[in-house]
């Protein structure tokens, strides 16, 4: 992990390389948010919900940009999505943050790296609840998200939560969603993580 404070703006990025094609990979991305979800840790966090699926398959639904939802009560709406290659998110102001967080598959040799990147700058809240209880929760739900995608691609990971991450749970109540599949192995600690937080003036 590496953090640097300049400016006021997060750039958080989670990254897995997985041995797997990027066809693969972008499969499991398109099932984000649908009844068939691969890849969002729903079993232990919040589920990612929609407007609309963003499974790609269901032609009756079709996933469109302007698409409003989030996971608790982080809220977001799609801004744009490309099948199978990258889905971007933008906050709602409620939330805490002003700015954007996306899912994107890039093909890197003879494997795909499945990357998660958290670019915005903190608002209202978000300046206090960002450092002290956003940021650790995130980082363990987006390891997660990889830990899954890691799965279904073949892989077994083996991360745990980190005490810290276990006790904000316990004090916020966070479980996952009551229609999700069982649960799965608790994972944390950003095993491939690059964050560097800029704090002060935005550009």
């Amino acid at each position: 992990m590496e953090e640097r404070r300049s400016t006021d703006v997060i750039r958080n990025v989670h990254e897995r390389r997985l041995d797997a094609t990027p066809a693969e990979v972008g499969a499991v991305l398109d099932t984000l948010a649908s009844a068939n979800d691969r890849l969002w840790p729903s079993g232990r966090w919040p589920a990612m919900r929609f407007e609309r699926p963003l499974d790609v398959r269901v032609p009756a639904e079709p996933l469109r940009a302007g698409a409003g939802g989030g996971h608790g009560p982080i809220r977001y709406q799609v801004s744009r999505y490309v099948p199978g290659r990258q889905v971007v998110f933008s906050f709602c102001p409620a939330s805490g943050l002003d700015g954007e967080h996306r899912f994107e598959v890039v093909p890197e040799g003879g494997a795909t790296v499945l990357r998660h990147m958290l670019e915005a700058r903190p608002i209202g809240r978000g300046r206090l609840s960002w450092p002290l209880v956003m940021r650790p929760l995130h980082d363990a739900l987006i390891e997660d998200a990889l830990d899954r995608a890691e799965r279904a691609v073949g892989g077994r990971p083996r991360r745990r939560w980190s005490p810290r991450v276990a006790l904000l749970r316990a004090l916020f109540g966070i479980t996952g969603s009551s229609s999700a599949s069982s649960p799965e192995p608790a994972t944390a600690g950003p095993a491939e993580v690059r964050e560097r937080e800029k704090e002060g003036a935005a550009a």
